[in-house]
């Protein structure tokens, strides 16, 4: 474990504990979890504990100077990444009834001890579900306990197994009941839980009875639209190792796809995001579906092309990439399930579709209005800077 300080003038303490690095700033989780930290530092020292994956950069050096005061960094044990070692550790998991990325955070106990050092905190706030359990470790040191709920766990098992062929639908079936018995558990024990949309709030309350739940939004932080440079190019954005993203890649690539190349002969689908060989089964062979990965400006990426595709069929939370287009000032196309916890508007501010036949469609008209295409864009943007930018998020909290 590695610790880095920084020094700052005296004010009450906050810690974050977080499985993943904030910065630099790609995906959701780490938007996430650096609004919070921005939010901290405006009236707290922060301490950070982060976790490192094998082979990755020091998080401690991509943070913006003078964020936190205190940076630790627990290194993850080696994990094989290919389908074969995949397929071994859910089997595993499957025996003991023990969801993803639990097992893969747990054990820390020690190290996490170490890097709190008996310091005495104000508020300490666990990042993701899979860290619950370490409230045991922060409670003590902290007047308040704060965990943020990037999803509904449990929900977001059940929404993939309804989605999944037999095999993976059974193990998310199990992972969900399994996550929804450590929800009940370990939410209701935490000060406050943060949850990202009204809908996650419900969902939460319904499962983890006593625990105290207050709407936290996803945001992005503010900036400028990007210059559009529209080329005949749909867009789709994210990880695409996050299983939701790959299913969503999977539906779009053989009930949608199709139809949109017969019908727009020059028009490419590109693809946005880290660890795209996780979708290459289904991108591969088509020379027109561009695979860019992750870039550098994801908004000025997203500016290039004529509409954002969400075609979501499962997951939890909110839609980081929906937010990130109407922050390019982009259109979108969703399904109802992509646009969830959204004020979004069929028509209004995106379009919603549900099923190969209608997505294709709706599509397609963009694709043949321009004035569509901006009207849209245009409102997406303006809700965008109304509702969801990290000081308008801000508002809904009070620590």
């Amino acid at each position: 474990m590695e610790t880095e300080a920084r020094p700052s003038p005296s004010r009450s303490r906050a810690l974050v504990l977080a499985p993943e690095a904030p910065y630099p700033l790609a995906g959701g989780g780490a938007l996430r979890t650096a609004s919070l930290l921005h939010y901290l530092a405006r009236t707290h020292e922060v301490d950070l504990i982060v976790f490192r994956q094998p082979g990755d950069a020091n998080p401690a050096r991509a943070l913006p100077a003078g964020l936190v005061r205190r940076v630790s960094v627990i290194d993850l044990a080696a994990n094989r990444r290919g389908r074969a070692a995949r397929a071994a550790r859910n089997a595993a998991r499957l025996l003991r009834r023990v969801p993803p990325l639990v097992d893969r955070f747990a054990g820390f106990a020690g190290a996490i001890e170490q890097a709190l050092d008996g310091t005495r905190y104000e508020i300490g706030i666990i990042e993701h579900f899979w860290c619950a359990p370490y409230w045991e470790q922060v409670s003590p040191v902290c007047a308040r306990t704060v965990l943020d709920l990037h999803n509904v766990e449990s929900v977001l098992h059940q929404r993939c197994a309804a989605v999944e062929d037999r095999a993976a639908a059974f193990a998310h079936r199990v992972f969900g009941r399994a996550a929804m018995a450590l929800e009940g558990i370990w939410l209701p024990r935490f000060s406050e839980v943060l949850a990202a949309s009204e809908q996650d709030a419900q969902l939460v309350r319904a499962i983890a009875h006593g625990a105290r739940v207050r709407v936290y939004p996803n945001a992005l932080p503010a900036m400028p639209a990007p210059r559009p440079a529209t080329e005949d190019v749909v867009v789709f954005s994210g990880n695409m190792e996050y299983h939701p993203n790959r299913t969503a890649v999977r539906f779009f690539r053989r009930e949608v796809w199709p139809g949109l190349r017969e019908r727009w002969p020059g028009l490419v689908w590109r693809l946005v995001g880290k660890n795209p060989a996780a979708v290459a089964e289904f991108t591969s062979g088509d020379p027109r579906i561009d695979v860019l990965g992750q870039v550098d400006d994801a908004l000025a990426e997203l500016a290039r092309a004529k509409a954002a595709v969400v075609p979501i069929l499962a997951g939890s939370g909110t839609r980081l990439k929906i937010l990130e287009a109407w922050a390019a000032r982009l259109a979108v196309v969703s399904t109802t399930l992509g646009a969830e916890g959204l004020p979004a508007r069929d028509g209004e501010n995106l379009l919603l579709a549900d099923g190969g036949p209608a997505f294709t469609a709706a599509v397609s008209r963009l694709l043949a209005c321009s004035s569509l295409r901006e009207t849209l864009g245009t409102a997406g943007r303006l809700l965008l800077e109304k509702e969801f930018t990290w000081e308008a998020a801000w508002q809904k909290l009070d620590f």
